[in-house]
């Protein structure tokens, strides 16, 4: 009995000690279908899928996806530090800028979006920013929708 009071605490501790991490993505996974509330009333449907992580100041990380002409695509990032400053832009598979519409978190505290109406299928790439922070890394997450 005597060790397995030990056991016990280290094992709370540990549980007790992941949740924030965990939090901080659902927080910023917040922000982001925040974001995607008023394109939903336009018609947009929300995809389950999303992206998320942590990033250090002017880090970025590219996610390949594979986009269909004739749809139109919205991607929103969010995240839960208030004073960061982030940005989520598309490029196609050349390497040239995609998007028709952007605004990043300057304009809406926590998120940020851009969208895309690819003029052919194919694979285009989602390269998420953290443009600035108060923290060391800040957690983000990205959604999307589709119409």
């Amino acid at each position: 009995m005597k060790r397995l009071i030990p056991l016990l605490l280290v094992l709370l501790c540990l549980a007790f000690g992941a949740s924030p991490a965990r939090a901080t993505i659902d927080d910023a996974l917040s922000f982001a279908l925040e974001a995607a509330d008023p394109y939903v009333k336009e018609g947009f449907t929300v995809r389950e899928d999303y992206w998320g992580g942590d990033l250090a100041v002017k880090q970025t990380k590219a996610i390949v996806h594979q986009l269909f002409k004739g749809n139109e695509y919205w991607f929103w990032m969010g995240t839960d530090s208030k004073n960061a400053k982030i940005s989520v832009h598309i490029y196609d598979s050349d390497g040239n800028l995609a998007e028709v519409e952007a605004f990043d978190s300057s304009k809406k505290a926590h998120m940020a979006g851009a969208r895309v109406q690819p003029k052919k299928t194919g694979t285009y790439y989602l390269i998420v920013e953290v443009e600035k922070s108060t923290t060391e890394r800040t957690t983000w997450s990205l959604a999307y929708g589709f119409k």
